[in-house]
């Protein structure tokens, strides 16, 4: 269905049809989708990629001065 955004009048009602088709598969599969993997922090993942900014801004504070 990729690619697809406006059916011609003819096919509107056989569009609509697989829209919801795909919806409630795309669904089903969603769900059925299973991790071990502690669920993850907002907050802990917003400070860990503050970290890795901070980390390279340093290194790249410290390749523009050294070659200057």
């Amino acid at each position: 269905m990729s690619g697809s955004t406006h059916p011609s009048r003819a096919n509107a009602e056989a569009f609509e049809r697989a829209i919801d088709e795909i919806a409630q598969t795309t669904r089903r599969l969603l769900d059925d989708l299973v991790t071990n993997a502690p669920p993850k922090s907002r907050e802990a993942e917003a400070l860990k990629g503050r970290a890795r900014h901070e980390k390279r801004m340093e290194r790249e504070v410290r390749i523009r001065t050294s070659s200057a």
